[in-house]
């Protein structure tokens, strides 16, 4: 186990010094990152129908997960007397460049940051930003399938074109189901009015997606979700915040009410992180200004370093059963 950082030099509360993702140390050289996770922000949300503000996620994320930042070495679970993340290098390599109104030229930067992380070896852990963001996030794994995707959220995000928009937060899950290296998708916590009509449901059902309401999921339980779930594949998990409850997560463009609880979203992920390899992860969203208590930041925060740990403690449990 290693040491604690506060038991010697500095106490470093989460309120002093450097913003990064859970105070980590930064990385500006794309090309030469060296770490186990590498933090990306993605902060686009031109692609929204109605309420934006997305763009500022990435730095409430990043400021909320300052409150994980407090020199343990690692995080300890008292339930499961599991210490994760111990040992588990992150860094934040910032952001990619926003082209203001320019869609193609924004997403090609996002693409191109994912490339680079994956290109180190680093886990990517990308921030948005609307959900139109997990498409080119998508797009960089194009020669390392095959993935199988795993969504979090209300909304199916299966559009395939209107009025030529291809690339808006409710397309993402459609494009990702034209890559050839895409096998399957597990689209959780679907409900309510959305953008995805009941054609787009049967293209998605068509495409080999398994879609499943908070209610579908509540009664088949933790496990009878995760049987759903292919075996022995790469997995990629893409969050929208909105897939939990607006009680616990009201900053956000489109609440939809009737969501998940945390719990049931983190075991669900601890499953999935547990049984294979996570490859991608991607959380879109959070609008902090539609949330003056920080709540929402703070939950995207503790969510983020929950998987974390989960990905590379299932890591460790496959190479000793290997």
């Amino acid at each position: 186990m290693s040491e604690n950082a506060y038991e010697k030099g500095r106490l470093n509360l989460p309120f002093v010094g450097f913003c990064t993702f859970g105070k980590k140390r930064t990385c500006e050289d794309w090309d030469n990152i060296k770490a186990d996770v590498a933090f990306m922000g993605a902060p686009f949300d031109c692609g929204t129908q109605w309420r934006s503000g997305a763009r500022m996620g990435p730095r409430a994320v990043r400021e909320a997960s300052t409150l994980f930042s407090f020199g343990h070495g690692g995080a300890y679970s008292y339930e499961e007397d599991l210490m994760y993340l111990d040992g588990v290098d992150i860094v934040d390599i910032g952001d990619a460049d926003m082209v203001h109104t320019n869609t193609e030229k924004s997403h090609a930067n996002i693409e191109y940051g994912v490339r680079k992380i994956l290109e180190s070896g680093a886990l990517p852990v990308v921030v948005g930003g609307d959900h139109s963001v997990n498409a080119p996030c998508i797009r960089a794994f194009e020669g390392r399938g095959p993935i199988h995707i795993i969504q979090i959220d209300a909304h199916l995000d299966f559009v395939d074109e209107r009025h030529g928009v291809r690339f808006g937060h409710g397309n993402p899950l459609r494009r990702a189901s034209e890559q050839e290296f895409v096998t399957g998708m597990t689209q959780l916590g679907i409900r309510n009015v959305s953008s995805s009509n009941r054609a787009d449901h049967k293209a998605a059902e068509d495409a080999g997606s398994t879609i499943l309401s908070v209610r579908d999921v509540r009664r088949l339980g933790v496990e009878g979700v995760l049987a759903l779930i292919p075996k022995g594949v790469n997995y990629y998990i893409t969050i929208d915040i909105d897939g939990f409850d607006p009680s616990i997560a009201p900053g956000t463009g489109t609440p939809s009410h009737g969501g998940f609880t945390y719990y049931e979203v983190m075991e669900i992920l601890q499953g999935v992180a547990f049984g294979g390899e996570v490859v991608g992860i991607d959380l879109c969203e959070v609008a902090p200004d539609y949330d003056h208590t920080g709540t929402t930041s703070v939950l995207a925060a503790q969510v983020l370093m929950n998987l974390i740990g989960y990905v590379f403690h299932g890591r460790q449990l496959r190479q000793q059963s290997a």
